[in-house]
């Protein structure tokens, strides 16, 4: 029988009302109890907050880290477990926390403590491109001075971040179906995030890494790996560096993955990696009714 892996989204996912159907489950409550104890305000009340609160980032990165570990523990409730876990930009913390390498709390402070340095970062920008040539992409990049691929997604869809003048001009000079600029404050995995990434290592530094139960694939590395050091080393690396989620789709059937589970609001992962491996099976787990509904 083939491997199963749970992805889990990052930024971008969260949508007003989000979780909404799981406030009544008892694990909810105290999840969301704990979780009010740490953060000092109400992911429920965030999520449902009609001014879209929930996509700011100060409180999106803890909203889904909070959802889509509850997600974890309700599946594994009903005896589910994956072979192999990977998650996108902050979801890489929910992929950690799944493979039991620190527990709920310390992931959540440190979830905190990330979103808190993003949101006050000031410097630079990013944009989405989608339908472009990866040669000419890719070469301009390279002649151009304060611009990085953030987001490696898919063959047809990624993120620059950078300068904004560095990203004007990878806008203005390559032909793309669509350019987009994004409504951020900073530019995220580049290396302008270095000293919200010096101050974040200080906090990383005190938290214990266990060894993973199950491989986990990083963003910034694709190899799969159980060794909590390697793993911390990566995350460490994950504020500056590149999203590499195009070669962890490759990677995992590579690893003997024929089914992945997208485990948390939305579908944004399984629609990048339909796109780079047709053959995978592809499912979400995101609400009550698809987790009643699941079967691996």
């Amino acid at each position: 029988m083939g491997k199963t892996a749970w992805v889990f989204p990052g930024q971008g996912s969260q949508s007003v009302g989000m979780g909404a159907d799981l406030l009544e489950l008892d694990a909810a409550k105290d999840r969301f109890a704990i979780a009010e104890s740490i953060l000092g305000w109400s992911v429920p009340a965030v999520c449902q907050s009609p001014d879209d609160k929930v996509s700011n980032t100060l409180y999106t990165q803890p909203c889904l880290y909070v959802l889509e570990s509850l997600l974890v523990d309700l599946l594994r409730e009903q005896d589910q477990q994956p072979d192999m876990v990977a998650g996108h930009s902050l979801g890489e913390y929910v992929a950690l926390y799944a493979a039991g390498v620190f527990d709920f709390s310390a992931g959540l402070r440190l979830v905190q403590r990330r979103a808190e340095l993003m949101s006050q970062a000031s410097e630079g920008g990013m944009a989405a491109l989608i339908g472009f040539n990866r040669e000419e992409l890719d070469a301009k990049i390279a002649e151009t001075e304060g611009v990085v691929l953030a987001n490696d997604n898919n063959s047809g869809q990624v993120v620059i971040s950078g300068t904004p003048e560095a990203i004007e001009t990878i806008m203005g000079n390559v032909k793309a179906k669509r350019a987009i600029k994004l409504n951020v404050s900073g530019a995220f995995h580049s290396p302008l995030m270095a000293p919200a990434a010096r101050e974040f290592q200080e906090i990383l530094d005190a938290v214990a890494f266990q060894t993973a139960s199950l491989p986990v694939l990083s963003n910034v590395d694709p190899t799969p790996t159980k060794d909590g050091e390697i793993l911390k080393q990566r995350l460490a690396a994950q504020m500056t560096g590149s999203v590499r989620w195009r070669e962890i789709s490759l990677q995992l059937p590579e690893e003997g993955v024929e089914q992945v589970i997208e485990v948390g609001p939305g579908k944004v992962l399984t629609g990048l990696i339909k796109r780079t491996c047709k053959t995978l099976k592809l499912a979400n787990v995101g609400t009550v009714e698809q987790l009643q509904g699941f079967t691996s």
